[in-house]
């Protein structure tokens, strides 16, 4: 038996302003070529199917049209809730779907109860939040206490099972290497649940992460199939492929198609307009840093004549040292010239000012001892006037 591992779809986000619907549709497409060509009997989706609880319409749509062409190609659809879903609204109408190969967990009621396909019996575990469920569960309020919990009911279904046995959980597990753009469960450490938990199974699908990885045999997160951050630069994105057979199950990553890729990069901004090395990234979305030592003008609009799908634009100037002395002690003896030229050096971030600058300032400061001159002459000839006049 063919099953498809992925999770995280996200439907619905957007990337630093830049809606992702058309990649994620992209990817769906595509999932439903590999259902047809490789003979895939279901397709388990391990959490974060939409990327907020109220979706918008056209997100419902894409999922809509991709579970009917899914279910059309002979693939039964296995859909669990994750932290971003809206459990409820996901879960409407599941136990009538369910009769059309549409089988969606988002309660606690269906911890334990399997979706038979037949070659294997699929666990689907919603996110289970520590703080909701845990009573319910006579489990301790942690991430780790909640799951152990389900996993105690998945264990005494899948002990009078003679197939294999599939678990799927969306939560962070002990060594998985996070990316910028999953939403955090929990802080300090609590979130985290102990490879242990899925012992016995035959594979566990996780979800949650964005960054495919396999954790220890049978233990894997597919990852996102779309990157959402910059950090994700040189993934590669991917589903799952089991292939289960005489009770072994192996693994294939079916490579995601990328709709548009994504770079980071960093330099001067003349090199970055120049480089030829860099007309790879001309169509990705990118993520550039300057190390200009002065902001250019009109930055943004300079860097995107060459990659006109830059999202962010930062500046990495060189540090300064602190001077610790007082105004006072730091202007003594010094002339109003280079008093001048560092408020310049000052407000650019640490670049002198250059011959031609100091130039103007001393032509400046010419110009307006200049006119001091010239008036304190008008007041002595004023003054010398009305004193010859009372005479």
């Amino acid at each position: 038996m063919r099953i498809i591992h992925t999770s995280d779809w996200h439907l619905g986000r957007s990337f630093h302003g830049a809606g992702l619907l058309d990649a994620q549709v992209a990817y769906l497409d595509h999932l439903v070529d590999v259902v047809r060509q490789e003979k895939v009997g279901a397709v388990l989706v391990s959490g974060d199917i939409y990327d907020r609880a109220l979706p918008a319409p056209a997100t419902v749509a894409a999922l809509d049209e991709a579970v009917v062409r899914l279910l059309d190609a002979g693939a039964q659809v296995v859909l669990s809730s994750g932290n971003h879903d809206s459990a409820t609204r996901l879960g409407f109408g599941s136990r009538v779907l369910e009769r059309a190969g549409l089988h969606i967990r988002t309660s606690l009621d269906g911890i334990g109860r399997p979706v038979d396909l037949g070659g294997a019996a699929v666990y689907p575990l919603p996110y289970l939040e520590p703080s909701v469920v845990a009573p319910a569960l006579d489990a301790a309020p942690t991430h780790a206490g909640v799951l152990r919990a389900a996993m105690t009911r998945v264990r005494a279904d899948a002990a009078s099972r003679p197939t294999p046995t599939i678990v799927m959980a969306h939560a962070f597990v002990t060594g998985a290497t996070t990316s910028d753009s999953e939403r955090d469960i929990a802080v300090g450490g609590v979130a985290a649940v102990p490879r242990a938990v899925f012992a016995g199974m035959t594979y566990a699908a996780l979800g949650h992460i964005h960054r495919p990885m396999e954790l220890a045999d049978g233990v894997r997160y597919s990852g996102s199939p779309v990157a959402m951050s910059f950090s994700e630069a040189g993934q590669v994105k991917s589903s799952v492929l089991l292939d289960l057979q005489d009770g072994q199950v192996r693994t294939e990553l079916i490579e995601a198609p990328v709709h548009r890729p994504i770079a980071r990069l960093r330099g001067v901004l003349a090199d970055l307009l120049a480089d030829p090395a860099l007309t790879q990234h001309e169509d990705a979305w990118c993520e550039v840093v300057l190390t200009d030592p002065m902001r250019p003008p009109a930055a943004m609009e300079q860097v995107r004549r060459r990659f006109p799908h830059t999202l962010t634009l930062g500046f990495a100037q060189a540090a300064t040292p602190i001077d610790r002395r007082s105004y006072a002690e730091r202007v003594d003896g010094r002339d109003d010239l280079d008093l001048c030229c560092d408020f310049t050096e000052h407000v650019r971030g640490g670049v002198a000012a250059t011959d031609a600058e100091r130039a103007v300032w001393a032509a400046a400061f010419e110009r307006g001892r200049a006119a001091r001159d010239a008036g304190a002459d008008e007041g002595a000839a004023r003054a010398t006037s009305g004193d010859r006049g009372v005479a």
